[in-house]
Formats: structure tokens, sequence, C-alpha cells
């Protein structure tokens, strides 16, 4: 996915990355057909069957709202994750040939949920381009309208996230690598990629440890809404992320028993 208009050097690096998901989440499953060769569509959703997504192969595809144009979609994108959604209806056209995969779609959820990566990996997809819209509205609004949502770059020993504050945001880090402390002591480490901040968005509490960049970090923020809006729409995104913390619970549990029985024998 591709932004209209100049974008900051950190939109393109992540808009790299995010280009070469979409083939990682379908690796080892076969497509629903052969690949379509697309002619030039002023509305190509009325083409494209609502049961199918398509990896797009080859050429190039516009998204507009009340046809203003958005971004653009290239080889490498997924066309028709928005199928069945209740949010406002884009229009997909395009101005030259296209070569289209096809994958049944049901298949391919049961697919990507049906490992751990790849769920993860899809959830980082679409926070990732949630990131990317949010980023691309602020920069369009006048100054004094500019919210923190986007990315933001911060130099070693900043604090992302403080222990006790009231969570208004879920955070990845998209280059760099920060340290989580609790009271005091580092509980674990927080690598790039790494998606953080979500537990006391969905408890209520307040932020249970403090996170501490051991690096310059460019980091991608989702506002608490957006991120339960996001969640929402999918549960199945909200079981994969919770399993994830769960995870991360458990190596933070670990790590403060070999602490409190490191002092106790102090």
């Amino acid at each position: 996915m591709y932004l209209l208009g100049e974008q900051p050097a950190y939109a393109d690096a992540l808009i790299n990355r995010l280009q070469r998901i979409p083939p990682r989440l379908l690796e080892g499953l076969a497509p629903s057909g052969d690949v379509l060769a697309v002619a030039p569509s002023r509305d190509l959703s009325s083409t494209l069957a609502d049961s199918q997504l398509f990896l797009l192969e080859s050429g190039q595809v516009q998204a507009s709202v009340d046809e203003r144009p958005l971004f653009y979609l290239h080889a490498g994108d997924l066309l028709g994750l928005r199928r069945g959604s209740e949010l406002p209806r884009w229009q997909l056209s395009s101005e030259q040939p296209l070569s289209l995969i096809p994958y049944q779609r049901s298949a391919v959820f049961q697919h990507m949920y049906a490992d751990e990566q790849r769920s993860e990996l899809f959830l980082q997809y679409l926070i990732g381009q949630t990131a990317l819209l949010s980023d691309a509205i602020a920069r369009l609004k006048q100054p004094e309208l500019h919210n923190s949502h986007g990315f933001q770059r911060v130099d070693t020993g900043a604090v992302l996230i403080r222990q006790g504050d009231e969570a208004d945001h879920v955070f990845v880090i998209i280059e760099g690598h920060a340290q989580a402390f609790v009271d005091g002591h580092k509980v674990g480490d927080v690598p790039k990629d790494e998606i953080f901040g979500a537990m006391a968005i969905f408890t209520g509490e307040k932020r249970n440890a403090s996170v501490i960049a051991s690096e310059p970090c460019t980091l991608m923020l989702i506002p608490k809404n957006q991120f339960l809006s996001l969640t929402q729409s999918n549960p199945r995104i909200t079981q994969s992320l919770i399993e994830s913390m769960a995870r991360r619970i458990d190596l933070l549990n670990k790590e403060v028993s070999r602490l409190h029985t490191l002092n106790s024998s102090l």
C-alpha cells in the first residue's frame, strides 16, 4: 500500500516491510484457481467474487472514497480484506491490466489462524496499515489539530511507557529495542516488531510496567479507541494477541521469581 503525497522515511520503511507480509501469510496455501488476468476497470469490486481474496501479482490498483483517491495497492498487496464490513465503502479501480492470484477467503483465514506466527504477522499487517492511514490523516490536518497518532522517533533512554500511567496507546517498535522494568527491576526485552502496551488497554487498568528505549527507536502508535475498534471487528485478532500476551506474562513471572530468589539469597 502506497499513500498519496509525500511520506516520511519511516513510513517508506514500514510500507516496504508490510509489502512483504501477504506472501508470507499465504505460504503453504494453494490458490483456489488459475491466475486471473483482469482488464482495466473503474470498479474492480463489481468484478471480483466476494468469497475470495486476491494477491496482487502485477499492476496497480487505486483506492478511493467518494471519488477521492487515498492510496495505491501494488504487487504483494491483498485485495478483498474489507469485504462484508460496514465501514465506508471504497472504490477500487485500475488503469492498467492486473494479474491476480485468487484464494478462497475462508481458507485464507483458517490458514492464518491455524499458525501462531502467521496470526501475529497478520495482526502486524493490519496495525501497520492502520498506523499509515492515521499518520497520513494527521499530516493533512492543520498543525493545531495534530495529535500523537502515527510514528515517533525517540532517543536512547526515552520512557515509552511509565508504570502507573493511564493507557491511551498501543505501540510497535519499527526500528530499535527497548527494555521493560517493574519497580525499577528489568523484567524483559521489547525487540523490533513487538506489539506492547495492549494489556492495560484491554483491562482498563494503569500501566503495570515501564518500557524504556535501550537504543534509538522508531515507534508506531495506535490510539486506544482505534486499536479496540480493530480488535472488536475481528475477535480472532484479539485471541491471537491475548495468547501472545499470556506467553509474555509467563516470561515476566519467571523473571520476577528469579529476581526474588536472587534477592532472598543475598
